[in-house]
């Protein structure tokens, strides 16, 4: 039982360097793949099942034991998603000779929609901001740069001053897998860094911080955490009632570009998705085309996107 207990923790720790090294996940997609592995380990130990052995029935036996135990029909699907990356990975390196998640099926999620805020909306959150306090500049170009450029908020906290082209209206985001794009971004969005930019100066910036755009009042750069604590804290201060994050303000504004009438396929460049069904279309989109699209459609451009592209 302990020769099978090492053979697994090698095979485990395969993985976890095949996920880092060869597919590029970032420290956090890295992190939710081994937790939710974790789950399945501990469901087998349980079972006396060694990895190499498992059959269908046990993993529609775990499949179901998520369920029982309360875990929403959303993360029993993430949770079986890791579950499969980790058997295909067991059969293309040599491990087994069959996958048996195959036939696994998935728990059948409704048309959920996540909440998205209207422009008004948006408005309404900045302008309830204090801008007599330290932060206050800091927290509206937050809100803004989330807004305009549709940014996941790992994305938003890493953002690095060397990032920003801001004379050509665009900036240079590094996504899940290390993935680069570049993202326009609104004559708003800049107008509020520049504020932020003059408060920013004043600061004593931690060294190894300075390239960062987004610091807190010690000079470190931002967590994902601190950023959510605020925009909760904003909502209630601008009365907003919907329950929202910063990840409210990515789907706000794939919806505004959507209802402006941009290309869905631009939009999903726009925001950095990655799929099966969708790779190749990106290969097609160049990034006038995308800058393109996101300066005549989002709200925060329609005034201005005539002046802005007769200039890039």
């Amino acid at each position: 039982m302990e020769e099978n207990n090492k053979s697994q923790e090698k095979i485990v720790r395969s993985y976890v360097r095949y996920l880092k090294l060869e597919r590029g996940l970032s420290a956090n997609t890295l992190d939710a793949y081994q937790r939710d592995l974790e789950k399945l380990l501990a469901f087998l130990e349980h079972q006396e099942k060694h990895v190499l052995d498992v059959e269908l029935s046990d993993l529609q036996t775990f499949a179901a034991g998520l369920h029982d135990i309360g875990i929403g029909p959303r993360s029993q699907c993430r949770i079986l998603s890791g579950v499969r990356s980790f058997f295909h990975f067991l059969m293309v390196d040599g491990y087994r000779d069959d996958d048996p998640t195959e036939l696994l099926e998935s728990p059948i999620l409704g048309d959920h929609l996540p909440e998205v805020l209207s422009t008004a909306e948006v408005d309404q959150l900045e302008e309830s901001i204090d801008l007599s306090k330290w932060e206050g500049h800091r927290n509206r170009a937050i809100i803004e740069v989330l807004f305009s450029c549709g940014l996941r908020v790992s994305e938003l906290v890493n953002l690095k001053l060397s990032n920003l082209y801001l004379d050509e209206h665009f900036v240079r985001i590094n996504g899940k897998g290390s993935k680069e794009r570049l993202v326009p971004i609104s004559p708003q969005a800049i107008k509020e860094l520049g504020y932020w930019f003059d408060d920013r100066q004043k600061m004593n910036i931690k060294a190894g911080e300075e390239d960062y755009v987004f610091l807190n009042r010690r000079g470190a750069h931002l967590t994902r955490t601190m950023i959510l604590i605020m925009i909760k804290q904003q909502a209630v201060e601008a009365g907003i009632k919907k329950t929202i994050s910063p990840h409210t303000l990515r789907h706000s504004f794939a919806t505004a570009l959507l209802e402006g009438g941009a290309d869905l396929r631009a939009i999903q460049a726009m925001l950095g998705h990655e799929s099966i069904g969708t790779t190749e279309i990106y290969t097609h989109i160049d990034t006038s085309t995308l800058r393109q699209e996101i300066l005549e459609h989002h709200p925060r451009n329609r005034a201005k996107s005539k002046k802005v592209l007769e200039n890039m």
